[in-house]
C-alpha cells in the first residue's frame, strides 16, 4: 500500500509539468496562422483553421481547374482541391500573392498528392513564410481579402495534375518499376528550348536502355495531341544542344543514370500554334509510363527533337 501511495504522489507531482507542456504546444500552434500546417511547396489534408473571411467561388481569381481558395487574410489563405477525374491524381497549383494594390508580389507552388477521384482535400498557404503580402503602414481597409471588396490577397494562376501512378519521383521511395524518370527545368534562349530528361536505376538489378525515350504529348485536358513530328536528335532544330549522340546500348547498374534531351522552337508563323502541357514518357517501349509537365510551346513548327539516352556521367 505504501508503494501505491508513493506512486500516486509521484504522478500528482508530475501533472502540472505535463499540463504546462500541453499549454506550451497549444500556444505554439495558435501563435501564427499556418503553424503546424503545410509549408510553402506542400499541402496538408484535413480541416484547415480559419485564415480570414470566407470567399465565394466567384471572387476574382479564387477558383481554377478544381482548386478553390476558400478563405484569405493577411497571414494565410486556405484552399481546397477537388479531383473530378477517374483516377487518383497529384495536383499542383500555383498561387500568386498580391499586394494591397493588386500587384503580384510572389508565387507559391503547392502539390497535393494522391487526391482520390471525387474527393476534396483542404490545404493552407502560410503567407508569413514568404514575406508580408501587405506593406507595413498600408491602409488595412484596402488590403485584399479584408472584406473591402477588392478580392483575395492571393489568386490561383495555374493548376496541373498527373495520375499518381505516373507521377515523377525524383526522390523518396524507389518506384515499383525500379527506375526514376523526371524532367529538369530546362533552358530557353532566343526561342530555342532544351529540357533534360533524367533516368536513374534505383532498383536492385541492372536495366538496359537503347535508343530514344518514347513520348506521347497531351493537352491541358490530358487529351492526345496529333500532328507533331518527333525527330531523332536535335540537329534539325539547332546545333550544339547535346541531343545528337548516336543511340547505344547502356546497361545501368543500381545507382547509375542516363539522360536525354527534348529540343524545340516556339517559332510562330502561319497556322495554329501547338502547345503540349503534358508528356507521357517511357524510357523504352515496354517501360512504365511517367507523366511530366514540360509545357511545350512548339509554335507552328510542330517539331520536337528527342535525344538518345546517354550515360549521365558521360562514360561509354
Amino acid at each position: 500500500m505504501r508503494h501505491i501511495e508513493d506512486l500516486r504522489k509521484l504522478l500528482s507531482a508530475r501533472r502540472p509539468v505535463a499540463a504546462a507542456v500541453v499549454v506550451t504546444v497549444a500556444a505554439g500552434l495558435v501563435a501564427g496562422c499556418g503553424s503546424g500546417a503545410a509549408t510553402v511547396g506542400t499541402a496538408t489534408s484535413g480541416t484547415a483553421g480559419a485564415c480570414g473571411a470566407p470567399l465565394p467561388s466567384t471572387a476574382p481569381g479564387a477558383a481554377k481547374g478544381g482548386v478553390r481558395i476558400t478563405a484569405a487574410g493577411p497571414a494565410c489563405a486556405e484552399y481546397e482541391v477537388t479531383n473530378a477525374g477517374s483516377v487518383p491524381s497529384d495536383v499542383t497549383a500555383v498561387f500568386t500573392v498580391l499586394s494591397a494594390a493588386g500587384g503580384a508580389l510572389d508565387t507559391v507552388t503547392q502539390t497535393v498528392p494522391a487526391v482520390a477521384p471525387g474527393a476534396t482535400v483542404k490545404g493552407r498557404i502560410d503567407l508569413g513564410r514568404i514575406g508580408s503580402a501587405w506593406p507595413a503602414g498600408a491602409d488595412p481597409a484596402a488590403r485584399p481579402g479584408s472584406g473591402s471588396g477588392s478580392g483575395p490577397g492571393v489568386k490561383v494562376t495555374k493548376v496541373r495534375s498527373v495520375p499518381s501512378a505516373e507521377a515523377p519521383q525524383p526522390a523518396g521511395p524507389c518506384p515499383a518499376s525500379g527506375l526514376r524518370l523526371y524532367a529538369d527545368d530546362g533552358d530557353a534562349a532566343m526561342g530555342l528550348r532544351v529540357m533534360g530528361l533524367h533516368l536513374r536505376n534505383c532498383g536492385t538489378s541492372t536495366v538496359t536502355v537503347n535508343g530514344y525515350p518514347k513520348l506521347q504529348l497531351l493537352d491541358p485536358e490530358h487529351r492526345p495531341i496529333e500532328g507533331v513530328r518527333f525527330l531523332s536528335g536535335g540537329a534539325e532544330i539547332a546545333a550544339g544542344t547535346g541531343a545528337d549522340n548516336p543511340p547505344q546500348e547502356i546497361a545501368l547498374k543500381p545507382g547509375e543514370g542516363a539522360r536525354s534531351a527534348l529540343v524545340w522552337r516556339n517559332t510562330a508563323q502561319d497556322g495554329e500554334p501547338i502547345n503540349a502541357t503534358y508528356a507521357r514518357v517511357r524510357a523504352f517501349p515496354d517501360a512504365a509510363p511517367v507523366m511530366i509537365i514540360p509545357e511545350l510551346d512548339l509554335g507552328t513548327t510542330g517539331r520536337l527533337g528527342i535525344g538518345a539516352w546517354t550515360r549521365e556521367d558521360g562514360r561509354p
